[in-house]
């Protein structure tokens, strides 16, 4: 039988040192894996909470700058911070709102239960002297009307049509001279534009154009034809009808008019919001340029509405809209409907 030495209870001793020091080792690594993995976890829920608190909080305030819930004591805000989070114990730590500039800035933190607030805690880390760990997102968002960008459709309306008509009614908007307001023309002396639409330039191989309502745009269509590369555009609108959605669409606004037909130059003012319901845009009886120009009880269109024959024209009506499309530049909110909120940050 082999007798245990004193060098071998030194050899042992030695590894159970060893066996210590990487027990710490292994510990530390744990908690990289699992508790830094914990902590981006949380950071990840409080962004989508801080985002989603941002975006909604900048479209309460692009629809009414009253909206109680367009302040920094917001309620939504909490609420959307919580459902973002899968323990439902995120918070709001502080909303930075400035109506002037259209600005939001909000900062979600965590909340524990019986821990440090806006802190997370931490399992292993916690054996090596680190208990908990603080953990915060932000996002910010913006809001207002768009000034440039592109319109989806090469169609401008006369600010006559628009004025007062936000929420209204449905309307058949056709060619100049041929609207229910007759003194809707802003053409040289109040003449309106011979034979067009308030068609604009279209970008190349696009349906709709680019538009800054610091520059006048030109390119009026004096024809009765349908507009080029608009087909896929129109038949979009189709299928998200057929489907029980809205198309709104934003389309700018005009209050001038100068010289005619091909030559016409629009002053652009604004866009506007656009709920489309049908339209007919060329002889032809179906789709993609002819589409709900009936009169319908499903479609709302009515016998003063509808645009049959000789008729070209789009059928809808105006409504207060907040898009969250992107590639517009912002300026104050108008009173035209459309406006924008994004996240910018």
């Amino acid at each position: 039988m082999r007798r245990v030495s004193g060098q071998d209870h030194a050899e042992k001793g030695a590894v159970s040192v060893i066996v210590a020091i990487l027990l710490v080792t292994l510990l530390g690594f744990t908690a990289i894996a699992v508790d830094v993995g914990v902590i981006y976890s949380e950071r990840a829920q409080l962004q989508s909470g801080a985002d989603a608190s941002a975006i909604a909080l900048a479209q309460k305030c692009a629809r009414d700058a009253t909206d109680a819930q367009c302040s920094t004591t917001s309620t939504l805000a909490g609420s959307l911070a919580n459902q973002n989070a899968l323990d439902g114990m995120s918070k709001v730590h502080s909303i930075q709102l400035d109506k002037t500039a259209r600005t939001v800035s909000v900062t979600t933190s965590a909340k524990e239960t019986g821990g440090k607030d806006n802190s997370v805690s931490l399992f292993f880390a916690n054996a090596i002297g680190i208990p908990s760990k603080e953990v915060g997102a932000r996002s910010s968002a913006a809001w207002g009307s768009p000034k440039a960008g592109r319109t989806a459709f090469p169609l401008a309306f006369s600010i006559c049509q628009v004025k007062d008509n936000i929420g209204g009614a449905l309307q058949l908007l056709q060619e100049h001279g041929k609207n229910a307001n007759a003194d809707c023309n802003y053409g040289p002396s109040g003449a309106a534009v011979q034979g067009g639409f308030g068609w604009l330039v279209q970008d190349a191989g696009k349906c709709g154009g680019t538009i800054d309502l610091a520059v006048s745009e030109g390119g009026s269509d004096p024809g009765n034809n349908a507009p080029g590369n608009c087909s896929t555009e129109l038949n979009r609108w189709a299928s998200e009808m057929a489907a029980g959605r809205d198309v709104i669409v934003l389309l700018p606004v005009f209050d001038k008019v100068t010289g005619t037909g091909a030559g016409a130059i629009y002053g652009m003012v604004s866009f506007a919001a656009f709920k489309v319901t049908g339209w007919k845009f060329s002889g032809d009886s179906t789709l993609p340029y002819t589409h709900q120009n009936r009169a319908s009880t499903t479609t709302g269109v009515t016998s003063a509405t509808e645009c049959r024959g000789e008729c070209r024209g789009i059928i809808g009506k105006f409504v207060k809209y907040v898009s969250l499309a992107d590639g517009y530049t912002l300026g104050p909110v108008d009173q035209y409907g459309a406006t924008i909120a994004r996240l910018t940050l």
